[in-house]
């Protein structure tokens, strides 16, 4: 095994920083974390080693605003031109599509139609949508909520014309019958890696190497 991969947990477990915020890559059932980045977090640990220690989170915003505070020593963001300045990303392991929802008795039929002025998006803050949306939005306005958890909260309490989200977390927090339905399309696909809090070319090419292997073997496709 390489060394600078045993390097990235210079303690006495892998602090692996997960957020709950995205059902497509992780989920806490009957008490045990479950999904993809777990998997991955799991894998990596034994491979070093050690124990893992999940920092858990409710979104990805506040992954990343700790990273740099010696909270985690591994983690998984989408990638982001703006994160890589302060985080470095290994290749992707994944893609993941994030759309809209909207009441059913909302007038926007597509991802499309959101766009228009007066138009109120609730997203979850620093999350990749948003970050995306930010750049792209040429007339909605943009409301930001703590995490995802929080943003669908807002939505069904009335707030906002629409809210954005991960599919899958948006088809769990609002079933058929909610009075909510998702749009078709997408606001954007999004990249996941595995990151580092901090800047090391060959600790993230050692990182970027066992994503490889994970992806090779069959590892991440069994997980997902």
């Amino acid at each position: 095994m390489s060394e600078q991969l045993r390097a990235i947990a210079p303690g006495e477990a892998l602090r692996a920083a997960i957020n709950l915020g995205n059902r497509a890559l992780a989920r806490e059932e009957d008490g045990e974390l479950r999904g993809i980045t777990p998997a991955l977090a799991k894998r990596l640990a034994d491979e070093i080693g050690k124990p893992v220690e999940f920092v858990v989170y409710g979104g990805a915003g506040k992954t990343f605003d700790d990273a740099g505070e010696d909270r985690w020593d591994v983690g998984f963001l989408a990638i982001d031109p703006e994160r890589a300045k302060t985080v470095a990303f290994t290749r992707p392991y994944k893609e993941i599509v994030a759309t809209y929802a909207v009441r059913d008795d909302s007038p926007v039929r597509s991802v499309e139609d959101a766009d228009k002025p007066d138009t109120r998006i609730l997203v979850a803050l620093n999350s990749a949508y948003d970050l995306y949306l930010t750049k792209a939005l040429q007339h909605a306005d943009l409301i930001r909520a703590s995490d995802p958890g929080e943003s669908f909260e807002m939505f069904r309490r009335g707030e906002g014309d629409l809210v954005g989200g991960v599919l899958q977390s948006l088809q769990r927090a609002f079933p058929e019958g909610s009075g909510v339905r998702i749009l078709p399309g997408r606001i954007t696909a999004v990249r996941q890696a595995m990151v580092l809090p901090y800047h090391d070319a060959d600790r993230i090419a050692a990182l970027d190497a066992f994503v490889e292997r994970a992806i090779a073997d069959g590892f991440v496709e069994a997980n997902s």
